[in-house]
C-alpha cells in the first residue's frame, strides 16, 4: 500500500458514516435558507435518519441535541414567511 492509499482510507468507519448524515443535515439547512422549493421536508427527513442512525453513537447523538432546535426553527420560520402553519 502506498502512502496515499493509506491517506485516504478512513480511519474510523462510524465517523465517516456519522459524517455523511451531517453532511446531508447541513445540505438541506442551507438549502432551506436559499429558499428552494421543499427544503423543508428535505431538512426534516435528513434529521429523522440521522436521529435514526445514531442509535450507537453518543457523540452524533450529542450533535443531534445542538443541531435540531436550529433547523426546527428555520424550518418553522419557513413556514411562515411561507404562509404556513406548523401544527403544534
Amino acid at each position: 500500500m502506498t502512502v496515499r492509499d493509506a491517506s485516504t482510507r478512513p480511519n474510523n468507519p462510524r465517523r465517516t458514516h456519522d459524517e455523511r448524515f451531517k453532511d446531508e443535515v447541513y445540505r438541506h439547512m442551507f438549502r432551506l435558507e436559499a429558499s428552494r422549493p421543499g427544503a423543508d421536508l428535505d431538512l426534516a427527513v435528513a434529521l429523522v435518519r440521522a436521529w435514526l442512525a445514531a442509535d450507537s453513537g453518543l457523540a452524533m447523538r450529542e450533535w443531534l441535541k445542538k443541531i435540531c432546535p436550529i433547523c426546527l426553527s428555520l424550518i418553522e420560520a419557513s413556514q411562515q414567511s411561507n404562509g404556513q402553519r406548523c401544527i403544534q
